[in-house]
């Protein structure tokens, strides 16, 4: 159980990297942003890829009715996940802990794992709901109304995951390197069980 713990251990302790590093990356591609602009998105607010660029996406988005990207107080997701985060990897470093003095068996790898995955899921949903509010939800005042080929206003919502064409721009959303951690993190943990189960039978 000592190499099983020691890589729970290690997997839970992973989870950190979010409070350091963003967890999710959406840019903006368009003729007349030829490097780009875009966002980092954080535990607990968002960040501009460049020093102007959430100034930058505020303006284009007023053009088109979209409300200002959120502050750090304005929406209550920024205050949760990192309780979330923060409690599910000192969860995981105990039940590492634990194993490693035989307290608990390794099923608890796997219970820890499944708990995660399920927020994940849950943070996930989360996120694509605000996408969707944020890029459907237009000012009907906006100085820019486009419209689809049946009169049905656009919607501007950056994919979840991929890359998507939005009138002139190419928006790409990909896992930032915190995600990835979580996700090296989530696969150790899966390892910490498999191992254990091998040393149990």
């Amino acid at each position: 159980m000592k190499t099983a713990s020691i890589t729970m251990i290690i997997g839970s302790a992973l989870l950190l990297g979010l409070f350091f590093f963003p967890l999710w990356s959406i840019s903006l591609e368009a003729p007349q942003y030829p490097s780009g602009i875009g966002m980092y998105i954080h535990l607990d607010g968002l960040e501009g890829h460049e020093k102007h660029d959430i100034q930058n996406i505020d303006g284009l988005n007023h053009y088109i009715g979209m409300r200002k990207l959120p502050k750090k107080d304005e929406m209550w997701e920024f205050t949760v996940f990192p309780i979330v985060i923060g409690g599910m990897a000192a969860l995981g470093i105990i039940i590492g802990l634990l194993g490693f003095f035989k307290k608990v068996s390794y099923k608890w790898f796997l219970g820890w794992l499944i708990l995660l995955t399920v927020l994940g899921v849950m943070g996930m949903f989360d996120f694509n709901a605000w996408m969707t509010d944020y890029g459907t939800n237009l000012d009907p005042k906006a100085i820019m109304k486009m419209t689809d080929a049946n009169g049905n206003p656009l919607s501007y919502k950056p994919p979840l995951f991929g890359s998507k064409d939005i009138l002139n721009f190419t928006a790409h959303s990909y896992p930032a390197l915190g995600a990835i951690l979580m996700g090296i993190g989530m696969f150790l943990t899966f390892i910490a069980y498999i191992i254990g189960l091998k040393k149990a039978k």
